[in-house]
């Protein structure tokens, strides 16, 4: 049995994309004071109890606005209300009825489904006493604060009651391949998107700034399905200016967060920026595996056979702490080598989840990295005026691999150099592709209690 879809709509600044955020237990959708700032429709999902529903986060509904943006937004609303099996409808409890919130009861009257009031911003007893005043519409009325999460669990309860909602039991055990596209405004990320599954399903629009939040599509690809997050243009924050757009940074670090792999696009006509490189340090700092995608190629003229080389040189010289992760030059436009991409990101996919023997790591361990052949030799430490003998490895974890280094004698710290060189040895023996790998210290010194 699938999971339910349940619309969250209302007027704009009501705390939508909060409730979102609370019940979903993420920071997905840019919450802020800017009304209008949720455009495109955002997916979650909410477990209760042992039960689950799919959430559905829409942009304030303005019907009378003729701007092309609200109308969209409107035409969006629609959807996720035909689509669902029940609807939340937010109000502001602090405010009270509007004539906005009248039009909008007529609307939702009209869908013959269950319509729970979740009345927002209810922090006190005595807003919460004036919000029974939404009982005049005719639907169940829950006081809430999305903010500090009050009055939240009953209204989830009250959901319950009336939808048929998918037990955890019976969700599908295989794990979608989330795939997040990052880079600079106007590289041609969504270009990439839609080039990707084929058709037009991310809107593009002359106005600027048009992606604020990370927007999902679902895409299958020789039997694995992605998830695919198409996030806002990553700005310098001195060159941010509204609200909204200084959101769209935090919420793209969100979303590499919760990515898998990264695809990191870059214009290839303007080659590599430091803007370029501090982008693939936030998805390094996440710890996703990562696809370098150049974009535009077809837009250089390769005057000489080695162009693609002397790019890469260059972008290796800039981002030398991404040496592993590969590259692929592209052309959303024409789709010149995109279709190289997915096929990357599986492999990158299955090395983040690689687990490894504790047994043949350290055959390994012994074979490649520890000299004499058997023997504990000493490795070299920070400061390199004493010497540490590594007993063991052992893995610790996986998205991304993560290696526990247990050591003795001398004092803690290994040398960067030394774990270095332990990472790259790793890589090349257990196909470690496009996936960081985390190593970390664990150092026992006699005499003392616990791990230093």
């Amino acid at each position: 049995m699938s999971a339910p879809l349940v619309a969250i709509i209302g007027r704009p600044n009501v705390g939508k994309s909060t409730l979102f955020n609370r019940l979903t237990g993420s920071r997905r959708a840019i919450v802020g004071d800017e009304p209008g700032i949720t455009r495109d429709r955002m997916f979650g999902e909410v477990e209760w109890r042992a039960h689950r529903f799919r959430l559905v986060d829409t942009g304030g509904i303005v019907p009378d606005d003729e701007a092309v943006i609200p109308s969209n937004i409107f035409k969006q609303a629609s959807f996720a209300i035909s689509e669902s099996a029940a609807i939340i409808w937010v109000v502001d409890a602090r405010a009270g009825i509007t004539p906005l919130d009248e039009e909008i009861a007529v609307l939702l009257r009209a869908t013959g489904k269950p319509i729970y009031i979740a009345a927002n911003k209810a922090e006190t007893r005595q807003v919460e006493t004036e919000a029974a005043e939404f009982h005049r519409f005719g639907f169940e009325v829950v006081p809430v604060s999305a903010e500090h999460g009050n009055g939240v669990g009953d209204l989830i309860d009250e959901i319950f009651e009336d939808i048929e909602a998918a037990p955890d039991a019976e969700r599908p055990e295989e794990r979608e391949i989330r795939l997040a596209i990052i880079g600079r405004p106007n590289v041609g990320k969504s270009s990439l998107l839609n080039k990707l599954l084929g058709e037009e399903r991310v809107i593009v629009s002359p106005i600027a700034g048009t992606t604020r939040d990370a927007v999902d599509t679902h895409l299958e690809f020789e039997g694995n399905k992605f998830l695919l997050i198409d996030t806002a243009g990553i700005r310098r924050k001195g060159k941010t200016t509204e609200m909204a757009e200084k959101l769209s940074v935090i919420m793209a670090k969100k979303s590499l967060e919760r990515a898998d792999v990264a695809i990191i696009v870059i214009d290839a006509v303007e080659g590599v920026t430091h803007l370029d490189a501090t982008i693939a340090g936030y998805a390094l700092d996440s710890g996703c595996s990562i696809i370098i995608a150049v974009n535009k190629w077809d837009a250089l003229e390769e005057k000489e056979t080695n162009t693609i080389y002397e790019f890469e040189r260059e972008l290796r010289q800039a981002m030398k702490f991404l040496d592993w992760a590969p590259m692929v030059a592209i052309s959303a436009l024409t789709g010149q080598r995109v279709t190289k991409i997915l096929p990357l990101a599986i492999r990158a996919h299955e090395a983040r989840d690689r687990r490894i023997q504790t047994s043949r790591l350290n055959r390994f361990f012994e074979d490649a990295i520890t000299q004499p052949k058997g023997g504990t030799a000493p490795a070299p430490v920070k400061g390199g005026f004493s010497r540490l003998k590594v007993q063991f490895l052992t893995q610790a974890g996986i998205r991304p691999p993560l290696f526990i280094l247990f050591t003795s004698g001398g004092k803690a710290g290994l040398h960067f150099s030394y774990l270095r060189y332990v990472e790259n040895r790793m890589r090349e023996e257990f196909d470690f592709f496009a996936t960081p790998i985390r190593l970390v210290e664990r150092h026992k010194t006699k005499g003392k209690k616990g791990d230093a």
